[in-house]
């Protein structure tokens, strides 16, 4: 399979994800405050003072830095994952995983990359309005690793909900103000469109109108196959959004894939990738997009950095008979 075979395309039979399009988050972080644990407890503060986790690599003559936005303990899984399942079938998977039947743990992880002289930022968390529930990390991160937000060059959008462009302005202002900004043009053309107003998408609207269309003067709209930097490259591939893409990087010989939210649950959407994500809008074509890209990648035996992976958020797939078992990275990238 090509890396720029054409994924789909948006169009009639988009079902929308209320709760997502209208603002709400998938999840929200736990620092410096508590959390009830699945025996009802509360678990212990997490300061916020505390830098959030960061994870730095090489990729050929290229730096990865991934940092975590944030992450919580979000309810039950048979709510969000395997909606067309029975909730017996997702407990008995994630029992078999050692992972427990009645919640999970969703995180983010925006992801910079030095590449030459660019500084290139893929999605930007929750920024302003998740810090009061422990996510918006990103610039703390970054500070920690002795980042900027004026180092960063590109600002590249893998789609537009709103824990991928939360950060994208700080009190009214952009966060990065010497960068430009990258996305796909069908999912800008969507968010953006009249049609959105009245119907479910309408919230989710709202939040790119306010945050990413004041930056499209600076923006450059992409589609299949464009490049955003030598060595980075985008991909269709519609489904979880009408214009969502993936991105792959390549440096001297090592390669990467940048897979957004084309799996969200790394035993849950790529064990069984066919079972349907409450938050894909477009469920039977996401689940047909997340067949092909780890089909991909699985032959290839290359890595990939998923949004809502484990954090590091880094790792390798094992194709297997009912989708692909997922094998997190160790020292690959140390020697």
């Amino acid at each position: 399979m090509g890396r720029r075979v054409l994924l789909g395309s948006a169009g009639a039979g988009i079902l929308a994800a209320p709760a997502l399009l209208s603002g709400q988050a998938l999840a929200q972080g736990t620092q410096g405050t508590k959390q009830p644990a699945t025996d009802g407890k509360m678990t212990a503060a997490i300061p916020a003072t505390m830098p959030p986790q960061t994870d730095r690599f090489k990729l050929g003559e290229f730096e990865v830095l991934v940092v975590r936005d944030g992450g919580r303990a979000s309810g039950k899984p048979n709510e969000t994952f395997g909606t067309n399942q029975s909730p017996e079938a997702v407990a008995d998977l994630l029992k078999e995983n050692f992972l427990p039947a009645d919640n999970f743990v969703n995180s983010f992880a925006p992801t910079l990359i030095r590449a030459g002289n660019e500084l290139v930022l893929f999605d930007t968390g929750f920024g302003a309005s998740g810090r009061a529930q422990g996510t918006g990390r990103l610039l703390d991160g970054m500070k920690a690793a002795g980042y900027r937000p004026e180092d960063v060059t590109v600002v590249v959008l893998t789609h537009l909900h709103g824990d991928h462009i939360g950060g994208l302005m700080e009190d009214g202002k952009p966060a990065f103000p010497n960068a430009r900004y990258v996305t796909g043009k069908t999912e800008y053309d969507f968010w953006t469109s009249a049609e959105r107003a009245g119907t479910p998408a309408e919230g989710g609207q709202k939040a790119v109108l306010a945050s990413v269309k004041p930056l499209a003067e600076k923006m450059t709209f992409i589609g299949d196959g464009a490049t955003v930097v030598p060595g980075i490259t985008g991909m269709n591939a519609f489904g979880h959004t009408p214009g969502h893409m993936i991105f792959h990087v390549e440096s001297a010989g090592r390669r990467l894939v940048l897979t957004a939210d084309t799996a969200n649950h790394y035993v849950l959407s790529l064990q069984r990738p066919e079972w349907e994500v409450r938050f894909d809008m477009n469920k039977e074509m996401a689940a047909k997009t997340r067949k092909t890209v780890f089909d991909m990648i699985a032959t290839d035996r290359v890595a990939f950095l998923g949004y809502h992976m484990p954090f590091p958020s880094v790792g390798y797939v094992e194709k297997r008979e009912t989708g692909y078992r997922f094998v997190p990275k160790s020292y690959q990238f140390d020697i």
